[in-house]
């Protein structure tokens, strides 16, 4: 059930500039299910779909990074199934439906400075469709200086797909796609939005849109994420080479719709 009804300048505002902040849609019982769900898979064991990208990268602190969960923990389960997020991303995209594609920690542990590079989300997927979106909930307080991300406004209007960058500077993903501009270089020339956000906020932003995150240079706080990522009406399955590691694709056809128990449809209007 949704706190609030979401209101059609949220809409509007996430259709022109593919990023919208919505605060307090999460209610402090789901936002300490999730912190109870965060311990979980930081201290079960891992899989393939588990990354320690500041090991990986040779780098201080812990950036834990693991998706699909809500398949093996019962209490990211039970937000993907329970929550109002399905909604929320339905609702903002303009869709009658909403697939769970993934969810996925992104998890900043104090003194960790590896930054999240500039990069757009639907490249790494096999999807293609303008209904494609991330709903990232804020389970601490977040702020520029404990890894709030930037977004570029307008970004998923460029028209063009980019490479993939790597998060732990060492997959290399094969799509031949020009490379994501030097975005450090040219900030001047972009419309950056950065949210701080209290837990229980969320952001959506499309699959296009182009984002990046700082690291989290605090000592004396976390920055969890939960994120879910969402596909609408006009979703469909497009394998290609070089995805992100997933679990098994299920056996639908390059261009079919992608309900299936892999990525279910959650919500429908």
């Amino acid at each position: 059930m949704l706190k609030r009804a979401i209101t059609a300048d949220e809409i509007e505002t996430y259709d022109r500039d593919g990023i919208v902040c919505l605060r307090g849609l999460f209610d402090t019982d789901t936002v300490e299910m999730l912190r109870t769900a965060a311990e979980q898979c930081m201290a079960a064991d891992p899989t393939s779909l588990t990354m320690e990208v500041a090991q990986m990268r040779e780098k201080e602190g812990r950036f834990f990074f693991d998706t699909f969960t809500w398949l093996r923990n019962d209490l990211c389960r039970a937000f993907v199934h329970e929550s109002p997020a399905g909604e929320i991303a339905g609702r903002i995209m303009g869709s009658e439906k909403a697939n769970i594609f993934f969810d996925q920690w992104l998890i900043k542990e104090p003194g960790t400075p590896v930054e999240t590079p500039w990069h757009h989300d639907q490249p790494y997927w096999p999807v293609l469709g303008d209904q494609v979106c991330t709903l990232w909930l804020a389970l601490d307080p977040v702020t520029a200086d404990s890894g709030a991300v930037e977004y570029i406004r307008g970004s998923h209007r460029w028209g063009q797909r980019l490479k993939p960058e790597s998060f732990s500077g060492h997959t290399k993903f094969t799509e031949e796609l020009p490379p994501v501009p030097d975005i450090e270089a040219e900030r001047e020339k972009h419309d950056i939005v950065q949210y701080e956000l209290e837990p229980g906020d969320c952001t959506i932003h499309h699959a296009l849109l182009v984002h990046h995150a700082p690291g989290n240079t605090r000592s004396d706080r976390r920055r969890r994420a939960f994120v879910t990522r969402w596909a609408g009406d006009d979703a469909v399955f497009h394998p290609h080479e070089g995805v992100q590691h997933m679990p098994p694709f299920p056996d639908i056809p390059a261009g079919g719709p992608l309900d299936s128990d892999l990525w279910p449809v959650v919500w429908r209007s």
